[in-house]
């Protein structure tokens, strides 16, 4: 008889945090390394002994209990494999003279940037990703763009998992890196007109993106020249480009305000141009077009947001004139200009479609689809002037389709299908658009996807996906992944629950600070509606969930724990309250606008101890639980899943099995390679399926 592995106990090191003459008691704090910033940098090296030591414990844990279902593993990972067209390349993308785009190669797990002569040619080999990640246990591609003279290549990596970009130029001609690195940088740059400088962005100690510099071409990086510095640690900063590359834009931000500067592309050493001011609330996005600029804006009662037009010479608020006025429901995700036309993309009643106007008359037409869910994407092209526009289609049953269509004839193009070589049916499976009743009246949409043999009378194991934050909404897309749980009777669904924008902006602001709980009650309402239309049963149920949708797995695991037979838990955001309540960590200042600041508001800091999945925890039955960590994750810090781990671990009671899986190798996003991936999806399906009784 196999011996039952024994979980590791973390020690209890008892810690009296106060706050607004409140006290509480953290026992695993320690597990928060001291020297966090080194070990964001170095990895596993600058760790402490007690701190790797309990990690290491916890993972060979891991591997011990999950050591039966190695074969399982092995099986959906080849699975998932065999359904990846390995020599697969994108539909190249014209710019100028050339074409661009980027491939992979058979065994290949990094991305080949090449490109061709526009009309067709020899292929050049811009960047090879296997071979600039050879000897490296991590390699990210951060961003790759050529100049605008076309004779240089400005790209970035990541060789830790941290997201510190190390950023090179490579001379196209030669194929050979100028001799010099610029680091600790964003992870791209923007190139003036003459390609002469290239605009990046340096991270300062606490991976806050607060500096812009502009760097001399073939000069020494320590001689860059600080262009714009955002002193406030509570707004992150970008640069980027207008699509007619006349404009290069300095965005500043945190998730509700925002506020862009300008700098001419062939006038790269003006000084920056303000826009508009930063106002509380109101967030704005900016495309030109001649001497006009198109702004995307919440600006007034635009809660689902508007375009106006405004002058560059002139370009403040008291200049705005609306362009595409405020539909309330119909929500503007993004605008797009070129030169005799402007491309929305929109999302109403929970579905996306494209809009196009004319510029000369203001004429609309739009670009829509039949299927109950869908995604829908724009792709971003080189060119100004240009009839064609790219989008991507696909929806949980039907693989992605890249099509090229032209705004004047409206002719569609089907550019490439998404190939699955082992072979995908798509009348095999079924996809459905569900509306659960949330508690307070409100209606939750949720995508399912599953085989059309699965028998819908409550046998049948679900996988329930949910995220539920920032605004972000989880499209209903093809997920080759998907098929192996679908294809072994699972129900495959996605709530889209509050906190997301599935159902306008209202959607997203219904979900945050001080409304945070409709998203876990959003979730365990999706849970009771399946059960009650016997797509499952609550002892069927694995929840998934990762980065802030990880919070949201360990609130309802808090919150309905008997609704869940197992949590997968990914980099989950799960110490919140002690997270917002430090303002040294990376992305704490600029998280207060959607969670509160616990520091200033005695209000917000009840309302996260409420909560948040750490301070909650207590002496109950839980679900199997596996939580996944990466030790250089700048965003979801390591410790937060190993101590919500060690005090589930000292608390719960029922005996449920409980895991955690640290990748002391990478960061935030889990393993670099699209392979490597893989194996980490194979785990989870893997647990899934063990905890249903399937594997």
């Amino acid at each position: 008889m196999t011996k039952t592995p024994t979980p590791p106990r973390a020690d209890a090191r008892p810690l009296i945090l106060k706050t607004h003459g409140l006290e509480r008691q953290d026992d695993y704090a320690w597990l928060r390394a001291e020297n966090w910033q080194e070990v964001m940098r170095e990895g596993r090296a600058a760790l402490f002994d007690d701190i790797e030591a309990y990690l290491d414990a916890e993972n060979a844990y891991q591997q011990a209990v999950m050591a039966p279902t190695e074969e399982l593993q092995e099986t959906l990972f080849a699975e998932m494999r065999g359904r990846i067209k390995e020599d697969d390349s994108s539909v190249p993308a014209p710019d100028g003279p050339y074409a661009y785009g980027l491939k992979f190669e058979t065994g290949g797990q990094q991305p080949i940037f090449f490109r061709t002569p526009r009309d067709g040619g020899a292929e050049t080999i811009l960047l090879h990703g296997d071979k600039e990640a050879e000897g490296k246990t991590y390699f990210k591609i951060g961003n790759a763009g050529q100049s605008p003279d076309h004779t240089l290549l400005a790209w970035a990596y990541d060789d830790k998992g941290s997201e510190f970009y190390s950023l090179r130029l490579r001379d196209i001609a030669t194929g050979t890196d100028l001799d010099y690195t610029i680091e600790n940088t964003g992870g791209g740059g923007v190139f003036s007109a003459d390609s002469r400088y290239l605009f990046y962005i340096r991270l300062d100690d606490n991976h806050r993106p607060s500096r812009l510099f502009r760097h001399e071409v073939g000069t020494d990086p320590a001689g860059d020249v600080l262009v714009y510095e955002e002193k406030d640690p509570g707004f992150f900063m970008g640069v980027g480009k207008t699509q007619s590359d006349e404009t290069i834009l300095i965005d500043i931000h945190d998730h509700e305000t925002s506020e862009v500067w300008m700098i001419p592309a062939d006038r790269p050493l003006s000084d920056p141009v303000l826009i508009a001011p930063r106002d509380t609330g109101v967030e704005y996005s900016v495309e030109d077009h001649g001497d006009n600029l198109y702004i995307l804006t919440n600006l007034g009662d635009a809660e689902d947001f508007k375009i106006v037009t405004a002058p560059k010479a002139t370009p403040g608020r008291e200049f705005w004139s609306d362009h595409v006025p405020h539909k309330p429901g119909c929500l503007i995700l993004s605008h797009t200009l070129y030169k005799t036309f402007m491309v929305r993309l929109e999302r109403e009643d929970g579905l996306p479609r494209i809009v196009i106007r004319r510029l000369a008359d203001n004429v609309e037409h739009q670009v829509a689809f039949d299927e109950e869910a869908y995604s829908l994407g724009l792709g971003g092209g080189y060119e100004f002037d240009t009839p064609t526009i790219r989008f991507s289609y696909s929806s949980m049953t039907t693989p992605a389709r890249t099509y090229d269509y032209n705004v004047e004839t409206r002719e569609r193009v089907l550019r490439k299908e998404q190939e699955v070589p082992s072979g995908h049916t798509a009348s095999d499976y079924v996809t459905r658009r569900l509306q659960a009743p949330a508690p307070d009246g409100e209606t939750v949409p949720i995508s399912l996807f599953y085989h059309k043999d699965t028998p819908l009378d409550g046998s049948a194991p679900c996988l329930l996906y949910g995220y539920g934050s920032y605004g972000i909404s989880i499209p209903a897309s093809f997920n080759t992944n998907a098929l192996s749980l679908a294809d072994r009777g699972f129900v495959y669904a996605i709530a889209h629950i509050r906190g997301g924008k599935d159902k306008g902006f209202r959607w997203y602001k219904d979900g945050r600070r001080e409304k945070k709980t409709n998203t876990f009650t959003d979730f365990i309402a999706a849970a009771d509606h399946l059960v009650a239309q016997n797509f499952t049963a609550y002892q069927r149920i694995v929840a998934q969930g990762g980065s802030a949708g990880g919070m949201l797995m360990g609130a309802v695991a808090n919150m309905a724990p008997e609704k869940f037979a197992g949590i997968i838990a990914e980099v989950p955001f799960v110490d919140v309250l002690n997270t917002m309540l430090d303002e040294t960590l990376p992305l704490t200042p600029p998280e207060w606008p959607e969670w509160g600041n616990p520091i200033t508001d005695k209000a917000a800091f009840e309302a996260i101890a409420a909560y948040s999945p750490y301070d909650n925890v207590a002496a109950k039955a839980y679900p199997v639980i596996l939580a996944v960590a990466g030790l250089t994750d700048p965003r979801v810090t390591y410790w937060e899943p190993a101590k919500w781990v060690a005090r589930l671990r000292a608390t719960m009671t029922g005996g449920n099995l409980l895991m955690l899986k640290t990748n002391m190798d990478a960061g935030h996003g889990g393993a670099s390679g699209r392979f490597d991936r893989l194996k980490e999806v194979a785990l989870n399906q893997a647990f899934a399926l063990m905890v249903v009784g399937k594997a």
